[in-house]
């Protein structure tokens, strides 16, 4: 199918925070509650119009693991979207978040567009980290913010379709430039990158 604009995002953060389950929503439109930890990356796609242009979303679920930061550091080049994922339940995500900002910023560069996400607010009642701690560090190092579930779809299409509209916008008004052979391809021979879809072993880890 043909597109106007590619554009490659990344879904970062510690390993847990619901980063494939939030892919595998917004591409499949399903929640998965067991899932793999992913071992290195994964990725999706899906197809959205903005202003009668279709831009191809080419998306990868990086590895939370120290162990695949080597690995996953590699696939941060030519981003132009970023979702910041911690767990509202989980308050060390959200202490580690300022770690993962600095290797966006290092390794994918300044046209990187990022949202920081707030993920699981299906569980309110086992909160850890408030809404206004994660608006205030987004208003600190200017980028968005917002709060999702994974389980239950919310807010998950505004996140990816909040910051295509921003790189849409940078394009057109020529602040940023995306050009298709700054992508890793999909096509890889490489047995760390998985296809979202490809990945349905079950364990115990819970959706990363």
């Amino acid at each position: 199918m043909s597109f106007d604009h590619l554009f490659k995002f990344l879904v970062i953060g510690d390993s847990s925070v619901g980063k494939s389950c939030i892919l595998l929503q917004f591409t499949n439109h399903r929640f998965q509650p067991i899932h793999d930890s992913t071992l290195g990356v994964e990725f999706g796609t899906r197809m959205i119009e903005i202003s009668e242009s279709r831009i191809k979303l080419q998306i990868w679920d990086t590895a939370g693991q120290e162990t695949f930061k080597t690995i996953t550091r590699s696939y941060y080049r030519g981003a132009v979207g970023c979702l910041l994922v911690y767990d509202i339940t989980l308050r060390e995500s959200f202490y580690h978040v300022q770690n993962w900002l600095q290797d966006v910023l290092e390794y994918s560069g300044p046209q990187t567009q990022i949202i920081l996400v707030g993920n699981k607010t299906d569980l309110q009642g086992q909160r850890a980290v408030s809404t206004e701690e994660g608006k205030k560090f987004a208003e600190e190092h200017k980028i968005n913010f917002i709060e999702t579930s994974a389980k239950t779809a919310n807010n998950i299409d505004e996140a990816f379709l909040e910051i295509s509209n921003i790189i849409f916008n940078k394009i057109k008004n020529g602040e940023i430039t995306v050009e298709q052979d700054q992508f890793l391809q999909m096509e890889s021979n490489n047995e760390e990158i998985q296809s979202i879809e490809d990945n349905k072993k079950k364990k115990n880890e819970g959706c990363c």
